[in-house]
């Protein structure tokens, strides 16, 4: 296997662990959006709560256990919600770590890509200088040739 074609498998390598990391990168990218409509969910949901104990509340009058019922589910909500704010904070630095090795891999692909390029460049310009040198040598070959068939041409 010439140095090319081990160059050209690593560039291809290169390039799948690239597609590996998008791949990670949209999975990543994915959770975090579940993570963020959760969050809305909850959030929309303790808006309605307090939306329907407001409303209760000014209907008519609100006892001590419904008060604390409601005081103990708000705090589960209010948990729920911390809880899902540091699940989503998981979530954006597993995105910005997954964005990092996108990069990282994409500068990899490029700077392999770059130097199979020009690795192929000098196989072609050394390619052009042998066959350049064997026309020069060919075509002084058929001139000495030529001239000694004049010098032999001219003595007869």
């Amino acid at each position: 296997m010439s140095n090319l074609q081990t160059l050209h498998k690593v560039v291809d390598l290169a390039t799948r662990r690239r597609d590996d990391a998008l791949t990670a990168l949209g999975q990543a990218q994915r959770e975090l959006q579940a993570a963020q409509a959760q969050m809305n969910q909850l959030r929309n949901y303790a808006d309605e709560a307090l939306q329907r104990w407001a409303q209760r509340s000014t209907t008519g009058g609100v006892d001590a256990n419904l008060l604390h019922h409601h005081r103990q589910f708000m705090e589960k909500i209010t948990h729920a919600i911390e809880f899902q704010q540091a699940v989503q904070r998981s979530r954006e630095e597993v995105v910005e770590r997954a964005q990092a090795q996108v990069y990282a891999a994409e500068r990899d692909v490029a700077g392999l890509r770059k130097y199979a390029e020009r690795k192929q460049q000098a196989i072609e310009h050394r390619a052009m200088r042998q066959e350049q040198k064997a026309t020069d040598e060919m075509a002084l070959t058929i001139h000495l040739r030529q001239a000694l068939s004049a010098v032999h041409g001219a003595r007869s």
